[in-house]
């Protein structure tokens, strides 16, 4: 027997979740956007340089993190985001690793990485019901 006890709240679709949501959504779009500049003097052109894949590399991820981004902010698709948002996380931890030899520089997208598993893994829990043991 499902039990959920009253004034318990659901969390997808609340208020929290939303702003963590729209958190999310705001620094994909700003780090996203950031690598679709024209600019040859900007910071992301001279990383993506040095790992050596090519500007069209750049351009790919800025899509993918924009993409991800407006995923995360649709209701249905989170979970899809998450994903999407992980796999680029986990390939710019691999990057500044394997290919730049700069593990020291990974701080950043393992603490955001980290972040969004937490939110990924509370969005789970906070959905499943409470059930009444049957030891009670």
């Amino acid at each position: 027997m499902v039990e959920i006890p009253a004034g318990a709240l659901r969390f997808r679709n609340s208020a929290p979740d939303w702003a963590w949501r729209a958190v999310i959504f705001v620094a994909f779009l700003f780090f996203g956007a950031g690598k679709l500049t024209s600019d040859p003097n900007a910071p992301w052109v001279g990383l993506f340089d040095q790992a050596g894949f090519g500007q069209w590399f750049r351009y790919f991820t800025g899509l993918v993190e924009i993409l991800g981004a407006f995923l995360v902010l649709i209701s249905r698709t989170v979970t899809l985001g998450l994903a999407v948002l992980t796999v680029v996380l986990t390939g710019a931890i691999l990057v500044i690793v394997i290919v730049l030899h700069r593990p020291v520089d990974v701080l950043f997208p393992v603490a955001i990485l980290c972040a969004l598993t937490a939110f990924w893994m509370y969005r789970r829990q906070a959905e499943r019901p409470l059930t009444k043991s049957p030891l009670a």
